[in-house]
């Protein structure tokens, strides 16, 4: 122990030293390598805790809320191991009177230590707090996929019950959930870009394969719609979309779609029903489960129209695919399930037109007419045209409608006219 004038004018020259109880100095003196240990102890336990509050912000991006759980655990596990350090240092070693200033700076960096201590519980009563947000929106969606599941088995069994069955129950019909769109102009407009952009999309495999088969382009156009005059040679394809097109809306203007179907009874209800049940549905899929349905009718018949045995045979070899669609069966081939996907948006167009009151009209433009901009519009759309040039249809590609007083311009390709380079 130092004499206490000594000990006072150690005090009084420096201002920086802390003031504690006596017994402090005299319990470091005796046991200076049990407070290293001790200080070893809570300086490696700061660094697992800095460790565990890294894993702990790691789980969060991407959220993994099994790996936020064990984070979590080692941060408060760590903060238990420096609370119970604490404790064990504030028994064992009271405050000094006196200390020296490397007792001093050690003193400071404990402090820094607790206080950085405080900010890690503070993030971790916050991470806690995000997590239990987590639990309680991944139950939210939980939910919402239950209900989902639940519509969509109401929706698969009015597909069974309503549309596609070759049996129609007038009662059978489930109100809720079966209108999840509205029934409205624009719907029809955005099925009737889908139907015309199917038809763009069948085209392109049809005459690759033509092509690959040796098909002469030129001549196979010019059977279609003879002695059309085409700005540029590309254009011809139209004629080939425009064939398409008048095979698969042949019969669309009739509410059975001329398929002969007994004991099927159609009402407004039941076509808007089938065009949900089956927007979202796979074509062959639903061939599958009941081939012989109203929709399997149409695409049984709209196939041998549209794909002629000679092309057919030019492309496989043989006629075994349409041998099979004739003896009723959907072949699983690629050929015949992009077929499908023209044949449903087609279909599909055709429930929603009849689901409207009054129904919606659908008109033709023939080869010849004169150019309307009110109720066409040209596939082509850099078009030079003459003074006084009064353009003519060379090929209709797509029908028009209309639809409660509005029109549905029909596409068409104009013949005869000049196109910018």
């Amino acid at each position: 122990m130092l004499p206490t004038g000594l000990k006072d004018n150690q005090l009084h020259e420096s201002n920086s030293q802390k003031v504690h109880p006596q017994p402090m100095e005299e319990s470091m003196n005796q046991n200076p390598e049990a407070l290293e240990a001790l200080i070893s102890k809570i300086f490696t336990n700061i660094s697992s805790l800095k460790s565990s509050y890294i894993q702990l912000q790691s789980a969060h991006t991407p959220y993994d809320p099994e790996k936020i759980e064990d984070a979590d655990k080692l941060v408060i596990s760590e903060l238990k191991n420096l609370s119970e350090l604490k404790h064990f240092y504030r028994e064992n070693y009271p405050k000094p009177v006196c200390v020296s200033p490397q007792d001093s700076r050690l003193a400071a960096e404990i402090q820094e230590q607790q206080s950085l201590l405080k900010t890690y519980e503070v993030m971790v009563k916050k991470f806690q707090s995000e997590i239990q947000n987590k639990d309680t929106e991944i139950l939210q969606m939980q939910q919402q996929i239950e209900e989902a599941t639940q519509k969509r088995a109401k929706l698969e069994k009015n597909l069974k019950l309503r549309g596609l069955s070759t049996k129609e129950s007038e009662g059978s019909g489930d109100e809720n959930g079966f209108c999840p769109v509205d029934l409205t102009p624009e719907l029809f407009t955005s099925a009737v870009e889908a139907a015309f952009k199917a038809i763009h999309d069948f085209s392109k495999p049809l005459i690759n394969m033509m092509k690959a088969a040796g098909w002469d382009l030129d001549a196979a156009a010019n059977s279609i719609e003879p002695d059309v005059v085409y700005a540029k040679r590309a254009h011809k394809k139209y004629a080939f979309e425009s064939h398409i097109c008048q095979r698969m809306f042949s019969g669309f203007q009739q509410e059975s779609y001329s398929i002969k179907s007994e004991n099927v009874t159609f009402t407004k209800e039941s076509f808007f029903h089938e065009f949900l049940a089956l927007r979202e549905m796979d074509p062959l899929d639903v061939l599958g489960q009941n081939p012989d349905s109203i929709f399997g009718q149409f695409c049984r018949s709209k196939y041998l129209v549209v794909v002629h045995p000679k092309m057919e045979a030019s492309f496989f070899g043989n006629l075994d695919q349409r041998n099979y669609v004739m003896g009723g069966g959907h072949p699983r081939t690629p050929f015949y399930q992009a077929f499908l996907k023209l044949a449903k948006s087609i279909w599909l167009l055709h429930r929603l037109a009849y689901s409207f009151d009054p129904d919606v009209k659908v008109f033709q433009v023939k080869r010849g007419s004169e150019f309307s901009e009110i109720y066409m519009e040209s596939v082509v759309k850099n078009l030079i045209l003459d003074e006084n040039q009064r353009p003519t249809v060379g090929l209709m590609v797509m029908p028009g409608f209309g639809i409660r007083g509005s029109v549905i311009q029909s596409r068409v390709y104009l013949a005869g006219v000049k196109v910018a380079e």
